[in-house]
C-alpha cells in the first residue's frame, strides 16, 4: 500500500510539474467561466419580472458554471495521453514496474488540483459581484465536482489510449461533449425547458451534479437531489476508473 501510495505521489508531482510549465493552458481554464459570468451572466436578468437581481443571477449560474469547469478540466487528459504516446513517454513507461492504477491516479489527481485553483479563483470573483458563499455546502460541492473531473479526466484518458489519434478523440469527445453540457442545465436550469427535455435530461449524469450544485451553493446539505447525485456519481467514478485502469494496462503492458 505504502508502494502505491508514493507511486501515485511521484506520477502527480510529474504531471503538475507538466501543467506549471504551460500556465497559458491554466489562464485559458480560468478565462471561460469568468467570461460566462461577466458576459453571459448579465443576459439572465430579464428572465422574470421583476427583473433577477445580481445575486439571484450568480447564485444559480456559478454553480453550472463550476460544473462545467470540472467537465472541461478532465476532458483535456486524453490529449496529453496522445501527447506522450506519439512522443515515445507511454512507450518508455512499459518498462517501469510501477502500478499501472498509479499512473492513471496520479494524472487524475493533478487534474484534480487543475480544477480547484481557478475553481476557488471563481467563487471568489463571484462572491465580489454578490455571489453568496456558504462555505459549507462549497465545500462539499467541491468534493462532488472533484469526483467529476475524476470521472471525466479518467475517461479521456482511456478514450485517448484508445482511439491513438488526435483526430478521432475530437470527433468523440464533440459528439458527446455538446448534448452532455446541454442536457444538464448548465447555463441554464433544465426546468425552464418543456416537458420532453425535462424527462430527456435524466439520462445525463451531468445533470444530477447541477442540480446538486445549485442546492448545496444554496448552503442546504441535505435534498434529494443531493442524495441522488451522490448515488449516481460515486458508483460511476468506481466503474470507470476500474475500466480505464484496464485500458490503462492493456496500452502499457
Amino acid at each position: 500500500m505504502k508502494k502505491l501510495f508514493t507511486e501515485i505521489g511521484l506520477f502527480f508531482q510529474r504531471k503538475i510539474r507538466e501543467n506549471v510549465r504551460q500556465p497559458v493552458w491554466i489562464m485559458s481554464g480560468l478565462m471561460t467561466p469568468l467570461l460566462y459570468i461577466l458576459l453571459f451572466s448579465p443576459l439572465l436578468r430579464n428572465l422574470s419580472h421583476p427583473p433577477l437581481t445580481t445575486a439571484q443571477i450568480l447564485n444559480s449560474f456559478v454553480p453550472g458554471i463550476l460544473t462545467l469547469l470540472a467537465f472541461s478540466t478532465g476532458m483535456g487528459s486524453g490529449w496529453t495521453i496522445i501527447h506522450e504516446l506519439e512522443t515515445g513517454v507511454v512507450e518508455r513507461m512499459r518498462v517501469t514496474p510501477a502500478y499501472r492504477f498509479s499512473m492513471l491516479a496520479g494524472s487524475v489527481l493533478a487534474d484534480i488540483a487543475s480544477f480547484l485553483v481557478p475553481a476557488v479563483l471563481v467563487i471568489v470573483i463571484a462572491a465580489f459581484f454578490g455571489f453568496e458563499v456558504h462555505v459549507v455546502g462549497l465545500l462539499i460541492l467541491l468534493v462532488m465536482l472533484c469526483l467529476l473531473v475524476a470521472i471525466v479526466s479518467a475517461w479521456s484518458t482511456a478514450i485517448g489510449l484508445i482511439v491513438k489519434q488526435i483526430g478521432s478523440l475530437a470527433a468523440v469527445v464533440t459528439t458527446l461533449q455538446l448534448p452532455l453540457t446541454l442536457l444538464s442545465g448548465i447555463l441554464l436550469p433544465i426546468s425552464l425547458g418543456p416537458l420532453w427535455l425535462r424527462v430527456v435530461a435524466h439520462i445525463d449524469p451531468l445533470y444530477y451534479t447541477v442540480e446538486a450544485s445549485r442546492v448545496l451553493a444554496t448552503g442546504k446539505l441535505w435534498a434529494t437531489s443531493i442524495g441522488v447525485a451522490w448515488a449516481v456519481i460515486v458508483p460511476l467514478t468506481v466503474i470507470v476508473m476500474a475500466w480505464a485502469t484496464r485500458v490503462y494496462r492493456k496500452a502499457v503492458a
